[in-house]
C-alpha cells in the first residue's frame, strides 16, 4: 500500500494520475496547502521542503517503508517499482527523462509564475504578466514542435513525461493560453484527456 499525501495541484495530481495508471494500491491523505497543513510537524517529518507530493510506500524495494519526495522522482520510482512508462533501453530512456526533465525545469516553474502573478499576486505587476506570459508562450511552442509528427512527447509510447506534463497544461486556461493555437498539443491533450486513468487522476482530489 502507498500513501499519497497531496493536494488539488497540477504536481499532486501527476502522482495520482501515476498511480491510476499503474493499478497500484494507494490511500489519498489530504494536505491542505491553502491552510498551511504543509507546515504540520508531521508532514514536516516526512518532507522537510514542505511541498506536495510525498508518497510512503509501505512495501518499500528492500521491503521496508520508504519515502519520496519531489514529483519527478517520484514517477521515476512508481516507473520503476510497476515497470511501466519508463523504457528500460538507454536511448529511449534518456528521452523520457529529457522531456521529464523539461517539465520540471520549464514547464511547472515557468506556468506557476504566470498563476501567481494572474491569479494570487496582490497587486498587478504587469512586467511580470508580460514576462511569464511571453515564457508560457515560447514554452507552448516547444511543445507544439516536439509534438509534431510524433504521438507522445518521448516518441511513440506513452511515458511519465506525458503524465508529468498534462495536469499543467490542464490549466491552460489559468494561463490564457488558448488551445487552439496550438493543433499539437490539443491532439495530444485531447488524448490524455480519454484515457480513463487520467480522469480518475484528476479526481484526487476532488
Amino acid at each position: 500500500m502507498i500513501d499519497l499525501y497531496t493536494w488539488k495541484t497540477p504536481n499532486g495530481r501527476k502522482i495520482s494520475i501515476m498511480l491510476e495508471e499503474c493499478g497500484l494500491a494507494y490511500e489519498f491523505r489530504a494536505v491542505d496547502i491553502g491552510s498551511g497543513e504543509q507546515s504540520a510537524p508531521e508532514f514536516v517529518a516526512l518532507n522537510p521542503n514542505r511541498k506536495i507530493p510525498v508518497i510512503v510506500d509501505h512495501e518499500g524495494p528492500d521491503g521496508r517503508p520508504m519515502v519520496v519526495i519531489e514529483s519527478g522522482a517520484i514517477l521515476v520510482y512508481l516507473a520503476e517499482k510497476s515497470g511501466r512508462f519508463m523504457p528500460r533501453d538507454p536511448r529511449s530512456r534518456s528521452e523520457v527523462l529529457q522531456w521529464l526533465m523539461f517539465q520540471m525545469g520549464s514547464v511547472g516553474p515557468m506556468l506557476g509564475q504566470v498563476h501567481h502573478f494572474l491569479r494570487a499576486a496582490p497587486e498587478r505587476v504587469q512586467y511580470a504578466v508580460d514576462r511569464y506570459g511571453a515564457e508560457a508562450r515560447r514554452i507552448y511552442g516547444v511543445l507544439e514542435s516536439r509534438l509534431d509528427g510524433r504521438s507522445w512527447l518521448a516518441g511513440d509510447d506513452y511515458s511519465i513525461a506525458d503524465i508529468a506534463t498534462f495536469p499543467w497544461i490542464a490549466r491552460h486556461d489559468w494561463q490564457r493560453i488558448e488551445l487552439a493555437d496550438y493543433p499539437q498539443v490539443k491532439r495530444w491533450f485531447d488524448a490524455l484527456c480519454a484515457r480513463p486513468a487520467v480522469q480518475r487522476g484528476m479526481e484526487v482530489p476532488a
